[in-house]
């Protein structure tokens, strides 16, 4: 049995999150680090919540260096947002493989979305949400932003694919 974790003042839990997914602007301050650069800038991020899943961030590719990401021949679908295609970062002599994804044309939910960038928090040196340095969601599927305000327990970890 999963056991929701009580959220505290100022904390969101997953498990308030819908299904299916919903979307919404942020303007928390969003930065990503990639051999020691800053690979990514913005306020103007968009956030996917979901049932079970720490959210995960979109980032305007306006708001991207977006000269270190080469699209590269993986594609994922997703039942709610369409068609992902991936992204290999490269800054200097170090590389993610298929460390990044956008939608390029998102289903109508979630047109928003359209050619913004989500980065695995795991694959970057840092992710942070205003200054908070984020956690990344276990498993090597999801793309979650884990910080102190965001409580679980989080789908991800051995185990959990059944929930």
């Amino acid at each position: 049995m999963i056991r929701r974790i009580e959220p505290g003042p100022g904390q969101e839990s997953v498990w308030d999150y819908p299904r299916p997914p919903r979307l919404e602007e942020s303007t928390k301050h969003i930065r990503v680090a990639f051999n020691g650069v800053v690979i990514a800038d913005t306020k103007r991020a968009m956030r996917v919540l979901e049932t079970s899943h720490p959210p995960t961030f979109y980032l305007p590719p306006e708001d991207i260096a977006m000269e270190y990401l080469l699209n590269t021949s993986r594609v994922s679908l997703c039942e709610w947002k369409g068609q992902a295609q991936y992204y290999t970062i490269t800054v200097g002599d170090k590389q993610a493989h298929n460390a990044a994804w956008r939608y390029p044309a998102p289903t109508a939910a979630f047109a928003p979305l359209r050619d913004y960038v989500a980065f695995y928090p795991g694959m970057m040196d840092a992710c942070y949400v205003d200054d908070e340095q984020v956690q990344a969601q276990e498993g090597d599927f999801y793309g979650g932003w884990v910080t102190s305000d965001i409580v679980g327990p989080f789908k991800g970890s051995p185990g959990t694919w059944g929930w």
